[in-house]
């Protein structure tokens, strides 16, 4: 496990305190309490925002390496509407600088591992083909906008994709390249493998994640919002 760098934030907080305060309340208490507060457009900006949200498009990073292509790669996943982000951390703690992220990691979700097994585990209850980002790929990036649910795995700056977690990619997907090198930085790579596999796709987050998004996104939006849910917890009525 390597120390955290000055101005990086580590994986396990990239969910920030913030977004743990918010979401330690019940999401329709927090909406009910905090809805009235904000104008109009900006809860219709927040609305339109989470429907078009995905979580038949999820991210696996195997092992990342480089804090600025961990920050850029959650930037990319906010972007394109990515709601779900897993990272595999193995040997290193997960880092990301906040000077890329620019905030996009308050609006996604973000989950780290220990193992493959238990990232893989999870996903296959979801039902999500695992499609790994590989040189020699037999896909190329349209075909994954055809692909019902899918999790892209993204490997290792330096070694790719683990040997574990290779084995339950079913399929893999390059990104033509017509110059001399033979790869991309492998946040280039994700922004533009998620820009054709999100291309077309409507939203399709839970009713459930759609309440608990909008609920933070009231949370974010009103100043004082932990001083109206505590009053409401002291008076017992709507402050």
């Amino acid at each position: 496990m390597r120390r955290k760098t000055p101005g990086m934030i580590p994986g396990a907080q990239l969910v920030p305190t913030l977004i743990a305060r918010a979401e330690r309340h019940d999401p329709e208490r927090v909406i009910r309490l905090l809805e009235p507060f904000v104008l109009d457009r900006r809860r219709e900006r927040l609305l339109s925002i989470i429907d078009q949200r995905l979580s038949s498009v999820q991210v696996v990073f195997d092992a990342p390496h480089d804090p600025h292509n961990g920050a850029a790669v959650v930037r990319s996943c906010e972007a394109f509407g990515v709601q779900f982000v897993h990272v595999v951390e193995r040997k290193e703690t997960f880092l990301a600088s906040p000077t890329v992220t620019r905030g996009s990691e308050k609006w996604v979700d973000l989950r780290a591992w220990k193992s493959s097994e238990e990232v893989l585990a999870h996903l296959q209850t979801q039902g999500l083909e695992i499609i790994g980002a590989h040189p020699d790929g037999e896909l190329t990036p349209n075909d994954l906008a055809g692909v019902p649910g899918l999790a892209l795995v993204l490997g290792n700056e330096r070694d790719g994709i683990a040997e574990d977690l290779a084995k339950a990619c079913t399929r893999h997907v390059r990104v033509p390249m017509r110059g001399m090198v033979e790869s991309l930085n492998v946040s280039v790579s994700a922004a533009i493998l998620l820009a054709q596999a999100t291309f077309g796709r409507k939203g399709d987050l839970s009713e459930a994640d759609r309440r608990r998004l909008y609920a933070r996104g009231l949370y974010f939006s009103v100043v004082k919002a932990d001083e109206v849910l505590a009053a409401d917890e002291i008076f017992g009525k709507d402050a």
